[in-house]
């Protein structure tokens, strides 16, 4: 059903704005807050689509490295970027399901390729490394049992490991999460002030709203159409950010479901709006980290 002539429900508990007028809004409507910004805009088996940078990309020095976390805990993560002397902005990548799989890597690399020290922090090293374990059912029910307390201090200490690096300018630092890490990238940008940005892809909100007012960083967001559970939600995470004067960023991608983006999910992956919102993804980082 075209989204035209579907019928669709109140969102939201107040019945202020139906979903299809949501759509509506978010395709042609400005989202006026603080900042006077506009609107703009895994779990399952990888597939055999190819890594769209090469793990051995010759312009790029990527490895896997260890931090610990606040408590001592033993985190692994995977850190690439450009080769070349210089200190560069850095970006957290929050990873979805799939924890540090070769699909999370890649978009570390792509960042890299965008100039970027990017690292990606396996988020169940608690639990041993994404590769001590034997398939993605596995990684999938170990990132079930993860404790968000936990999550948030290894993000940190994340951020406090790639701030001290001779590479990276400690003053740049974003952050982009998808899916469950879409959830936690907002997350984190409710709970660390050092953020210069923040991007996230179809996240659920955090379960306390006004948390949101502890955000510093310009946040941008992506959402699919077809991912009714979490875009219906949109509206409240709007008015809590206009609420709060907070700059706020998001598009609505027709026709696209939750995971768009993937591109180990055919099922799922969007092509044309995967290229539009990472093109939105880097001209963002570029306006916040590189201006």
């Amino acid at each position: 059903m075209s989204k035209e002539n579907s019928k669709a429900g109140n969102v939201g508990d107040d019945g202020a704005i139906s979903r299809r007028e949501f759509i509506q809004k978010s395709a042609v409507l400005t989202a006026s807050l603080a900042a006077g910004t506009t609107l703009v805009d895994a779990l399952g088996p990888a597939a055999s689509h190819a890594n769209q940078v090469d793990p051995n990309d010759a312009a790029l020095t990527s490895a896997d490295v260890k931090f610990s976390s606040a408590d001592g805990a033993s985190i692994n993560a995977y850190i690439t970027r450009p080769k070349g002397d210089g200190k560069r902005p850095a970006i957290i990548v929050i990873h979805d399901n799939g924890a540090l799989d070769d699909h999370n890597r890649d978009i570390g690399r792509r960042l890299a390729k965008a100039g970027y020290v990017a690292i990606v922090p396996d988020l169940i090293s608690r639990q041993g490394s994404t590769r001590s374990f034997p398939n993605p059912a596995a990684v999938a029910k170990a990132i079930s049992k993860t404790d968000q307390e936990e999550v948030i201090k290894d993000l940190t200490a994340a951020a406090n490991y790639v701030k001290g690096q001779s590479f990276a300018q400690a003053s740049k630092v974003g952050v982009v999460g998808f899916c469950w890490g879409g959830a936690h990238s907002l997350l984190f940008t409710t709970r660390n002030k050092d953020l210069a940005a923040a991007v996230v892809y179809y996240g659920r909100n955090p379960s306390k709203l006004d948390d949101v007012q502890n955000i510093t960083a310009p946040l941008l967001a992506h959402y699919g159409e077809l991912d009714k559970p979490i875009t219906s939600e949109v509206p409240k995470l709007e008015e809590a950010m206009k609420k709060y004067r907070k700059s706020f960023e998001y598009k609505i991608y027709a026709d696209s479901p939750h995971a768009f983006n993937s591109d180990t999910r055919p099922d799922r992956y969007r092509p044309e709006a995967a290229k539009e919102a990472w093109g939105r993804t880097l001209e963002f980082f570029k306006k916040h980290l590189q201006g």
